[in-house]
Protein backbone atom coordinates (compact mmCIF):
# COMPACT_ATOMS: atom_id res chain seq x y z
CA UNK A 1 0.00 0.00 0.00
CA UNK A 2 0.65 3.38 -0.81
CA UNK A 3 0.09 7.13 0.08
CA UNK A 4 -0.63 9.77 -2.45
CA UNK A 5 -1.74 13.33 -2.48
CA UNK A 6 -4.86 13.74 -4.42
CA UNK A 7 -4.16 15.66 -8.06
CA UNK A 8 -7.43 16.80 -10.46
CA UNK A 9 -6.75 13.62 -12.48
CA UNK A 10 -7.71 11.11 -9.55
CA UNK A 11 -11.04 13.15 -8.70
CA UNK A 12 -13.07 10.75 -9.88
CA UNK A 13 -11.16 7.83 -8.38
CA UNK A 14 -11.84 9.51 -5.13
CA UNK A 15 -15.26 10.62 -5.58
CA UNK A 16 -15.83 6.69 -6.83
CA UNK A 17 -14.51 5.23 -3.65
CA UNK A 18 -16.59 7.94 -1.36
CA UNK A 19 -19.78 7.03 -3.26
CA UNK A 20 -19.12 3.25 -2.53
CA UNK A 21 -18.38 3.82 1.47
CA UNK A 22 -21.53 3.57 3.47
CA UNK A 23 -20.08 5.78 6.27
CA UNK A 24 -18.72 8.45 3.92
CA UNK A 25 -19.99 12.11 4.13
CA UNK A 26 -20.37 14.52 1.06
CA UNK A 27 -17.74 16.44 2.75
CA UNK A 28 -15.46 14.02 1.84
CA UNK A 29 -16.17 14.30 -1.52
CA UNK A 30 -13.12 15.90 -3.64
CA UNK A 31 -15.35 18.79 -4.67
CA UNK A 32 -14.11 20.54 -1.28
CA UNK A 33 -10.92 20.77 -1.87
CA UNK A 34 -10.86 23.08 -4.43
CA UNK A 35 -13.72 25.18 -3.21
CA UNK A 36 -12.29 25.71 0.09
CA UNK A 37 -8.53 26.39 -2.04
CA UNK A 38 -10.54 29.33 -3.95
CA UNK A 39 -13.03 30.89 -1.29
CA UNK A 40 -11.09 31.07 1.16
CA UNK A 41 -7.32 30.56 0.48
CA UNK A 42 -6.39 27.69 2.54
CA UNK A 43 -4.02 24.76 1.91
CA UNK A 44 -5.70 21.86 1.02
CA UNK A 45 -3.92 18.00 1.87
CA UNK A 46 -5.98 15.46 0.64
CA UNK A 47 -4.52 11.73 0.82
CA UNK A 48 -5.47 8.80 -0.17
CA UNK A 49 -4.54 5.06 0.22
CA UNK A 50 -3.83 2.93 -2.42
CA UNK A 51 -3.27 -0.84 -2.88
CA UNK A 52 -0.82 -2.49 -4.50
CA UNK A 53 -2.86 -3.00 -7.98
CA UNK A 54 -4.03 0.52 -8.00
CA UNK A 55 -7.12 0.40 -6.07
CA UNK A 56 -8.16 2.93 -3.37
CA UNK A 57 -8.23 1.70 -0.03
CA UNK A 58 -9.04 4.68 1.74
CA UNK A 59 -9.18 8.64 1.85
CA UNK A 60 -7.98 11.50 4.83
CA UNK A 61 -9.30 14.76 3.31
CA UNK A 62 -6.86 17.87 5.63
CA UNK A 63 -7.48 21.85 5.19
CA UNK A 64 -4.89 24.10 6.62
CA UNK A 65 -6.39 27.19 8.43
CA UNK A 66 -3.53 29.37 9.20
CA UNK A 67 -3.81 33.16 10.32
CA UNK A 68 -1.78 35.76 13.22
CA UNK A 69 -5.14 35.80 14.96
CA UNK A 70 -6.44 32.24 15.61
CA UNK A 71 -3.00 30.16 14.90
CA UNK A 72 -1.63 27.56 12.52
CA UNK A 73 -3.28 24.16 12.52
CA UNK A 74 -5.10 21.27 10.35
CA UNK A 75 -8.47 20.04 10.19
CA UNK A 76 -10.15 17.15 8.83
CA UNK A 77 -12.71 18.76 7.53
CA UNK A 78 -13.62 22.02 8.77
CA UNK A 79 -16.51 24.47 8.49
CA UNK A 80 -18.67 21.21 8.67
CA UNK A 81 -19.66 18.28 11.30
CA UNK A 82 -17.54 15.43 9.45
CA UNK A 83 -14.55 14.72 7.19
CA UNK A 84 -12.06 12.63 9.65
CA UNK A 85 -10.51 9.34 7.73
CA UNK A 86 -12.78 6.96 6.03
CA UNK A 87 -11.23 3.24 4.64
CA UNK A 88 -11.51 0.07 3.96
CA UNK A 89 -9.78 -1.45 6.96
CA UNK A 90 -8.31 -0.58 10.44
CA UNK A 91 -4.94 -1.17 8.97
CA UNK A 92 -5.37 1.77 6.38
CA UNK A 93 -7.19 3.91 8.87
CA UNK A 94 -3.65 3.96 10.87
CA UNK A 95 -1.76 5.11 7.76
CA UNK A 96 -3.27 7.84 6.81
CA UNK A 97 -3.50 8.71 10.19
CA UNK A 98 -0.04 8.52 10.72
CA UNK A 99 0.71 10.17 7.69
CA UNK A 100 -1.26 12.86 9.16
CA UNK A 101 0.98 13.26 11.83
CA UNK A 102 4.40 13.07 9.53
CA UNK A 103 2.91 15.96 7.41
CA UNK A 104 1.38 17.76 10.57
CA UNK A 105 5.36 17.51 12.07
CA UNK A 106 6.62 18.90 8.51
CA UNK A 107 4.55 22.15 8.35
CA UNK A 108 5.10 22.48 12.14
CA UNK A 109 1.05 23.10 13.05
CA UNK A 110 0.18 22.63 16.47
CA UNK A 111 -2.55 20.49 15.99
CA UNK A 112 -5.03 18.51 13.88
CA UNK A 113 -8.06 18.06 14.33
CA UNK A 114 -9.79 15.03 13.06
CA UNK A 115 -13.75 15.05 13.11
CA UNK A 116 -15.27 11.33 13.36
CA UNK A 117 -18.08 9.41 14.00
CA UNK A 118 -16.44 6.40 15.85
CA UNK A 119 -14.36 6.70 18.70
CA UNK A 120 -10.41 5.39 17.76
CA UNK A 121 -8.61 4.19 21.02
CA UNK A 122 -4.96 5.66 19.91
CA UNK A 123 -5.95 8.97 20.47
CA UNK A 124 -5.94 10.58 24.28
CA UNK A 125 -6.92 13.58 23.55
CA UNK A 126 -10.60 14.41 21.87
CA UNK A 127 -13.61 15.99 22.82
CA UNK A 128 -17.02 14.75 23.12
CA UNK A 129 -19.53 17.82 24.35
CA UNK A 130 -21.27 17.52 20.69
CA UNK A 131 -23.79 15.54 19.30
CA UNK A 132 -25.58 15.18 15.76
CA UNK A 133 -29.11 15.21 16.67
CA UNK A 134 -30.70 13.11 13.40
CA UNK A 135 -34.57 12.31 13.20
CA UNK A 136 -35.40 8.71 11.13
CA UNK A 137 -38.16 9.86 8.77
CA UNK A 138 -41.24 7.75 8.00
CA UNK A 139 -42.21 7.38 4.51
CA UNK A 140 -45.32 9.72 4.84
CA UNK A 141 -45.28 13.03 6.09
CA UNK A 142 -48.60 12.52 7.98
CA UNK A 143 -47.18 9.96 10.41
CA UNK A 144 -44.34 12.25 11.63
CA UNK A 145 -47.32 14.52 11.57
CA UNK A 146 -49.09 12.47 14.14
CA UNK A 147 -46.23 11.81 15.81
CA UNK A 148 -45.54 15.67 16.55
CA UNK A 149 -48.44 15.61 19.12
CA UNK A 150 -51.06 18.37 19.22
CA UNK A 151 -48.97 21.40 20.86
CA UNK A 152 -45.97 20.85 18.60
CA UNK A 153 -48.48 21.22 15.73
CA UNK A 154 -50.32 24.02 17.23
CA UNK A 155 -46.92 25.85 16.95
CA UNK A 156 -46.57 25.03 13.39
CA UNK A 157 -49.90 26.28 12.14
CA UNK A 158 -49.40 29.57 14.03
CA UNK A 159 -47.49 31.22 11.28
CA UNK A 160 -50.05 30.10 9.08
CA UNK A 161 -52.02 33.24 10.31
CA UNK A 162 -49.73 35.49 8.53
CA UNK A 163 -50.09 34.38 4.93
CA UNK A 164 -46.57 33.25 4.50
CA UNK A 165 -44.97 31.79 1.33
CA UNK A 166 -42.95 29.00 1.48
CA UNK A 167 -40.28 28.77 -2.09
CA UNK A 168 -37.59 26.32 -2.72
CA UNK A 169 -35.06 26.59 -5.50
CA UNK A 170 -31.18 27.09 -5.69
CA UNK A 171 -29.34 30.28 -7.37
CA UNK A 172 -32.66 31.79 -7.58
CA UNK A 173 -32.89 31.99 -4.05
CA UNK A 174 -29.74 32.56 -2.75
CA UNK A 175 -30.13 36.84 -2.20
CA UNK A 176 -33.49 36.04 0.23
CA UNK A 177 -31.20 33.43 2.16
CA UNK A 178 -28.13 35.22 2.67
CA UNK A 179 -29.86 38.50 3.95
CA UNK A 180 -32.01 36.48 6.59
CA UNK A 181 -28.65 34.36 7.72
CA UNK A 182 -26.21 37.07 7.56
CA UNK A 183 -28.96 38.94 9.98
CA UNK A 184 -29.19 36.35 12.40
CA UNK A 185 -25.35 35.75 12.26
CA UNK A 186 -24.91 39.33 13.08
CA UNK A 187 -27.54 39.72 15.93
CA UNK A 188 -25.73 36.27 17.67
CA UNK A 189 -22.28 37.90 17.53
CA UNK A 190 -20.97 35.53 14.97
CA UNK A 191 -18.89 36.30 11.96
CA UNK A 192 -20.78 35.20 8.63
CA UNK A 193 -19.83 33.43 5.61
CA UNK A 194 -19.61 35.70 1.97
CA UNK A 195 -22.08 35.05 0.31
CA UNK A 196 -19.20 33.54 -2.72
CA UNK A 197 -19.03 30.78 -0.62
CA UNK A 198 -22.64 29.71 -0.78
CA UNK A 199 -22.77 30.07 -4.59
CA UNK A 200 -19.87 28.48 -4.93
CA UNK A 201 -21.12 25.59 -3.11
CA UNK A 202 -24.53 24.84 -5.44
CA UNK A 203 -22.50 25.60 -8.51
CA UNK A 204 -20.01 22.74 -7.09
CA UNK A 205 -22.91 20.46 -5.65
CA UNK A 206 -26.10 21.46 -7.32
CA UNK A 207 -28.04 18.29 -7.23
CA UNK A 208 -27.09 18.02 -3.84
CA UNK A 209 -28.61 21.72 -2.39
CA UNK A 210 -31.61 23.24 -1.83
CA UNK A 211 -32.70 26.35 -0.41
CA UNK A 212 -36.12 26.79 1.50
CA UNK A 213 -37.37 30.78 2.11
CA UNK A 214 -40.62 31.56 3.54
CA UNK A 215 -41.43 35.41 3.16
CA UNK A 216 -43.69 37.73 4.28
CA UNK A 217 -45.79 40.50 2.09
CA UNK A 218 -43.17 39.48 -0.44
CA UNK A 219 -40.08 39.90 2.43
CA UNK A 220 -37.64 36.94 3.49
CA UNK A 221 -38.12 36.07 7.15
CA UNK A 222 -36.85 32.87 7.40
CA UNK A 223 -34.64 30.57 4.91
CA UNK A 224 -32.74 27.42 5.26
CA UNK A 225 -29.64 25.67 3.08
CA UNK A 226 -30.29 22.24 2.88
CA UNK A 227 -27.20 19.59 1.09
CA UNK A 228 -28.44 16.13 0.47
CA UNK A 229 -26.15 13.11 -0.39
CA UNK A 230 -27.02 9.34 -0.05
CA UNK A 231 -29.80 8.88 2.39
CA UNK A 232 -29.39 11.75 4.38
CA UNK A 233 -30.44 15.34 3.82
CA UNK A 234 -28.63 17.88 6.15
CA UNK A 235 -29.01 21.69 7.12
CA UNK A 236 -26.02 23.13 8.12
CA UNK A 237 -27.62 26.87 7.98
CA UNK A 238 -30.90 27.95 8.38
CA UNK A 239 -31.99 31.39 10.03
CA UNK A 240 -35.30 33.31 11.48
CA UNK A 241 -35.44 37.35 11.49
CA UNK A 242 -35.92 38.02 15.43
CA UNK A 243 -38.61 40.03 14.60
CA UNK A 244 -41.09 36.63 13.81
CA UNK A 245 -39.71 34.83 16.49
CA UNK A 246 -43.08 35.55 18.52
CA UNK A 247 -45.28 33.51 15.32
CA UNK A 248 -43.24 30.47 15.54
CA UNK A 249 -42.10 31.04 12.16
CA UNK A 250 -39.03 28.72 12.87
CA UNK A 251 -41.37 25.93 13.55
CA UNK A 252 -43.24 26.50 10.31
CA UNK A 253 -40.11 26.47 8.23
CA UNK A 254 -38.32 23.27 9.81
CA UNK A 255 -41.81 21.37 9.32
CA UNK A 256 -41.68 22.60 5.45
CA UNK A 257 -37.41 21.53 5.68
CA UNK A 258 -38.71 18.43 6.88
CA UNK A 259 -41.68 17.49 4.49
CA UNK A 260 -39.01 18.41 1.81
CA UNK A 261 -36.99 15.41 2.99
CA UNK A 262 -39.42 12.81 2.82
CA UNK A 263 -40.86 13.57 -0.16
CA UNK A 264 -37.36 13.10 -1.68
CA UNK A 265 -37.25 9.85 0.05
CA UNK A 266 -34.29 10.70 2.19
CA UNK A 267 -34.14 7.95 4.86
CA UNK A 268 -32.95 10.99 7.66
CA UNK A 269 -33.06 14.16 8.51
CA UNK A 270 -29.23 15.77 9.95
CA UNK A 271 -30.55 18.83 12.19
CA UNK A 272 -26.72 19.34 12.65
CA UNK A 273 -24.77 19.47 15.67
CA UNK A 274 -25.70 20.86 19.25
CA UNK A 275 -24.17 20.65 22.93
CA UNK A 276 -26.24 18.56 24.84
CA UNK A 277 -28.88 19.59 26.98
CA UNK A 278 -28.19 23.19 24.87
CA UNK A 279 -31.63 25.20 23.73
CA UNK A 280 -30.95 24.32 20.11
CA UNK A 281 -30.64 20.39 21.87
CA UNK A 282 -34.18 20.62 23.27
CA UNK A 283 -35.11 22.24 19.77
CA UNK A 284 -34.40 19.64 17.84
CA UNK A 285 -35.41 16.56 20.16
CA UNK A 286 -38.95 17.92 20.05
CA UNK A 287 -39.25 16.81 16.99
CA UNK A 288 -38.21 13.34 17.85
CA UNK A 289 -34.20 13.84 16.50
CA UNK A 290 -31.73 11.47 18.52
CA UNK A 291 -28.55 12.43 19.24
CA UNK A 292 -25.50 10.48 17.38
CA UNK A 293 -22.12 11.41 19.65
CA UNK A 294 -19.17 13.05 17.51
CA UNK A 295 -15.85 12.08 18.32
CA UNK A 296 -13.54 15.26 17.69
CA UNK A 297 -9.78 13.51 17.80
CA UNK A 298 -6.56 15.93 18.79
CA UNK A 299 -3.14 14.99 17.52
CA UNK A 300 -0.86 17.78 19.04
CA UNK A 301 2.23 19.04 18.89
CA UNK A 302 4.71 18.12 21.78
CA UNK A 303 4.13 21.16 24.39
CA UNK A 304 0.57 22.07 22.91
CA UNK A 305 -2.57 22.68 24.63
CA UNK A 306 -5.75 21.05 23.16
CA UNK A 307 -7.27 24.12 21.26
CA UNK A 308 -10.18 26.54 22.45
CA UNK A 309 -11.71 28.11 19.28
CA UNK A 310 -15.48 28.20 20.62
CA UNK A 311 -18.03 30.77 20.95
CA UNK A 312 -18.37 29.66 24.41
CA UNK A 313 -14.90 30.51 25.28
CA UNK A 314 -15.11 33.82 27.63
CA UNK A 315 -11.93 35.09 25.72
CA UNK A 316 -14.52 36.03 22.62
CA UNK A 317 -17.46 37.18 24.97
CA UNK A 318 -16.49 40.73 24.64
CA UNK A 319 -16.07 40.12 20.58
CA UNK A 320 -19.32 38.59 20.26
CA UNK A 321 -20.87 41.54 22.00
CA UNK A 322 -19.31 44.28 19.60
CA UNK A 323 -20.07 42.24 16.77
CA UNK A 324 -23.65 42.43 17.74
CA UNK A 325 -23.70 46.23 17.54
CA UNK A 326 -21.93 46.39 14.07
CA UNK A 327 -24.25 47.81 10.99
CA UNK A 328 -25.02 44.55 8.61
CA UNK A 329 -22.77 46.40 6.09
CA UNK A 330 -19.93 46.26 8.16
CA UNK A 331 -20.53 42.87 9.71
CA UNK A 332 -21.00 41.19 6.33
CA UNK A 333 -17.89 42.97 4.93
CA UNK A 334 -15.40 41.72 7.69
CA UNK A 335 -17.07 38.79 8.33
CA UNK A 336 -15.84 36.72 5.87
CA UNK A 337 -12.24 37.73 6.34
CA UNK A 338 -12.50 36.04 9.91
CA UNK A 339 -15.18 33.12 9.85
CA UNK A 340 -12.52 31.33 7.33
CA UNK A 341 -10.00 30.60 9.75
CA UNK A 342 -12.55 29.47 12.32
CA UNK A 343 -12.95 25.90 12.20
Amino acid sequence: MKIFELSDADNERWDNYISDESTASIYHLSGWRNLIQEQFGHQACYFYAESEDGVVEGVLPLIRLKSLLFGDYMVSVPYFNYGGVIARDKSVEDALIEHAYAIGNQLGVSHIEFRDTVHREQFSDLRTDKVAMVLELPELEEELWQALGSKRRAQIKRPLRENPEVHQGGLDLLDDFYRVFAINMRDLGTPVYSKKFFSAIIETFPSHCRLIVIRLQGKAVAAAFLIGYKDRLEIPWASTLRSVNSSSMNMLLYWEVIKYAIQSKFQCFDFGRSSVDSGTFRFKKQWGAVPQQLYWHYWLKEGEPMPQLSPSNPAFQLAIRCWQKLPLFVSTSLGPGIVKNLP
